[in-house]
């Protein structure tokens, strides 16, 4: 095990894919009970087919191990046990009112963000560390991941009959 001073770029790398690894397999975890909890069917399916690529990102993350000739393994991710708890938080004191959605749609959010600042960064790291295979499977997940942050933001803003999920449950506590 190398000193603290030893440590180089290569070991924040690869603790990091341990990071993500972590983070993806329990926001696995985790999607069953936010897509049980969506009122609205688009917003469900939207989930529901991003549940299908966070799988896909584990296994992708696993192949990312296996170029590096690594086991693949996780480390606690502390800040995605944070965004998650928030998360739960949120589904607790509102996933039953006219708001839930928006506060799914805001928690789901704050999940897609943290994985597109820490996919840009393991993909410079890997370019900088001239593991080109690497990067380019890592970009592949990061197209995903924003893909994933326009839809739910699509359904923020137009959602079912063209009202909004964010406008109606605004308009639902002026009412």
């Amino acid at each position: 095990m190398a000193s603290k001073t030893e440590k180089s770029l290569q070991d924040l790398f690869v603790h990091s894919l341990k990071d993500i690894y972590y983070a993806e397999k329990a926001i696995t975890k985790a999607l069953p009970k936010i897509i049980e909890k969506a009122k609205h069917e688009e917003l469900k399916s939207a989930l529901g087919a991003h549940l299908e690529e966070t799988r896909g990102h584990v296994q992708r993350l696993e192949r990312v191990f296996a170029e590096l000739d690594l086991k693949p393994a996780a480390v606690k991710c502390e800040a995605i046990e944070g965004i998650l708890k928030e998360g739960d938080e949120v589904l607790e004191e509102f996933g039953d009112s006219p708001a839930g959605d928006a506060g799914i749609i805001f928690g789901c959010q704050a999940v897609e963000h943290y994985e597109i600042n820490r996919y840009g960064t393991l993909i410079a790291w890997a370019s900088e560390l001239k593991l080109n295979s690497v990067a380019k499977i890592l970009k592949q997940t990061l197209e995903e991941e924003y893909n994933a942050d326009d839809k739910l933001s699509t359904l923020a803003e137009s959602g079912e009959n063209k009202e909004g999920i964010v406008r109606r449950a605004a308009s639902s506590k002026a009412a």
